[in-house]
């Protein structure tokens, strides 16, 4: 199931306006320190749309903008089994980002797959 979709911003609060514009409000918002990101997620019905402002330019998120502008940073897949899910995929020849999960926004254990194994689109795993 889908958790959400990544969308790097440049600009957190104008997003946030934009996003508003189309009935999507504020889920829950703050710092994911270890991946150097401002986070807001926001939500209408059963969709999440996360956005991800960097807090540096030498972030994984700052790089995103700096080398492909904003836009779709990744789809967020839900599971229960990450380990598993991360077994499964690796066996399948996936390129794990993170062979073990890692702490994420809201509290989820969280992984992510080299866009390499999915066609160019950055994968993560969120452990619900």
């Amino acid at each position: 199931m889908l958790h959400h979709v990544g969308i790097a911003v440049e600009d957190l609060e104008k997003a946030k306006e934009r996003y508003g514009l189309l009935g999507y409000a504020l889920e829950a918002e703050g710092v994911v320190e270890g991946q150097g990101v401002r986070v807001a997620m926001l939500k209408k019905g059963e969709s999440r749309l996360e956005l991800l402002a960097p807090l540096g330019p030498e972030t994984p998120v700052g790089r995103f903008l700096a080398k492909r502008g904003g836009g779709l940073h990744h789809l967020a897949f839900a599971t229960q089994t990450i380990e598993e899910d991360l077994a499964c995929l690796e066996a399948q020849g996936a390129r794990l980002i993170d062979p073990v999960p890692r702490p994420g926004f809201g509290g989820h254990r969280v992984a992510f797959i080299h866009p390499s194994f999915s066609g160019g689109v950055l994968w993560e795993l969120v452990e619900a």
